[in-house]
């Protein structure tokens, strides 16, 4: 079958999730500001890029691992950390993925077809798990420094990890029922800290609604993903 920009688009997404998410250390991301630390992202970004397509001499992944370090290197060097400046720098990484694949869509094609939808289930998982924690960690930022933690080290992001997977799993399995209840599930788990006091009641709201709010899209984007890429057939995992 003859291949389509949304194919090359899925591996390249892909590619970028494991390098910008899973790779890329809190080392490496303190350290950006630095050239070699920098050019080790951008060769990481490359080398995940080469995997994910099956493609290592194409020039048009050193084009995007370049446009990468650029983006990265405005962001480091300027000192943007808001959800504002997160939003935009993976836009731009988004439209530069994009852009070359609709330049050029043949790309993806050394690896089975049957890999893409993976692919596309693998990445949304994470950005919406993973990623989905860096963007309400930065929405809920200013408002954490006013309230009170005297939970677990670490549990908010498990707690929403694990949340905003369910939500994720349950919209793909077709059961978008169970996301009710997940919410009235944790409702009912964090009555006791919300009805404290005003400032802690809301601030639960918006993590909640925003945390769920991203899961939903995430899954939803995912299987969009998917009506544009070959059907999951296990045996065609195996030639």
């Amino acid at each position: 079958m003859g291949h389509t920009m949304f194919e090359t688009f899925t591996a390249l997404l892909f590619a970028h999730v494991l390098a910008d998410f899973v790779f890329q250390t809190d080392w490496i991301n303190a350290n950006k500001r630095k050239a070699p630390v920098l050019l080790l992202h951008a060769l990481i970004v490359l080398i995940t890029a080469q995997l994910a397509t099956g493609r290592y001499d194409a020039p048009e992944l050193l084009i995007l691992a370049g446009a990468h370090l650029v983006i990265d290197a405005v962001k480091s060097r300027g000192g943007f950390r808001s959800l504002t400046a997160f939003g935009l720098d993976q836009a731009a990484h988004i439209l530069t993925i994009l852009a070359i694949a609709a330049y050029a869509p043949t790309l993806w094609g050394t690896w089975p077809d049957a890999t893409l939808p993976l692919m596309a289930l693998t990445g949304g998982l994470i950005i919406a798990t993973r990623i989905g924690g860096f963007a309400i960690g930065l929405l809920m930022k200013p408002h954490s420094m006013r309230i009170r933690n005297n939970g677990l080290r670490g549990g908010g992001w498990t707690i929403g990890v694990l949340e905003r997977g369910l939500v994720f799993l349950l919209i793909l399995a077709g059961l978008p029922l169970g996301v009710g209840f997940l919410i009235a599930a944790k409702s009912i788990l964090r009555f006791g800290t919300a009805s404290r006091d005003q400032r802690s009641a809301e601030y639960v709201i918006i993590g909640t609604l925003a945390s769920f709010g991203w899961a939903i899209i995430a899954a939803f984007a995912t299987q969009g993903l998917l009506t544009l890429l070959p059907p999951l057939e296990i045996a065609a995992l195996n030639p």
